[in-house]
């Protein structure tokens, strides 16, 4: 059974990106824990996040969920047309963990099945036009804080139930 695993940068009012970016300013050790987190393992992205990352394609191979588009030119990157299909993917190169990367509609797709959560809490309020799904906190516990300058990262696990 492959572990899913939610990796976000979200903001104290739950926002996670305006315009296809995020709205703060870049914070680079942020961005290298998470490029470092995901880059041995199989990526779990929307069409819109997958075509915004071309120039610097994350993890192993990417699995992209589309309605509309089933071929990309990159040798790593592979269609899925939802959840279950995205999941036997990635059972298929033999993983046994894959990180959910975005955008908002694929963590909300992937929030009730996700194992764990990877969360870059980022501080200070954001105008933004996407979020990050909200969850039942009794459902989840903290494992992990860890703060950085910029951000602080909590790791969640799911309750077994």
């Amino acid at each position: 059974m492959t572990e899913l695993i939610s990796v976000a940068a979200v903001a104290e009012n739950g926002v996670i990106g305006r315009n296809g970016e995020l709205p703060w300013p870049s914070i680079p050790a942020d961005k290298r824990q998470y490029r470092n987190r995901i880059a041995a393992w199989p990526v779990i992205l929307g069409r819109r996040t997958f075509d915004s990352m071309r120039e610097d394609l994350p993890g192993t191979a990417q699995v992209v969920l589309s309605r509309s588009v089933s071929e990309y030119d990159v040798e790593s990157a592979h269609h899925a047309g939802g959840l279950d299909d995205a999941v036997e993917v990635v059972e298929s190169f033999g993983a046994d963990r894959a990180y959910v990367i975005g955008g908002a509609g694929i963590y909300d797709l992937f929030q009730s099945v996700v194992d764990r959560m990877v969360l870059s809490r980022i501080p200070g309020e954001y105008d933004g036009d996407t979020y990050f799904p909200e969850w039942d906190a009794n459902e989840w516990t903290v494992v992990d804080r860890t703060p950085y300058d910029d951000f602080t990262l909590e790791e969640w696990v799911r309750e077994s139930s």
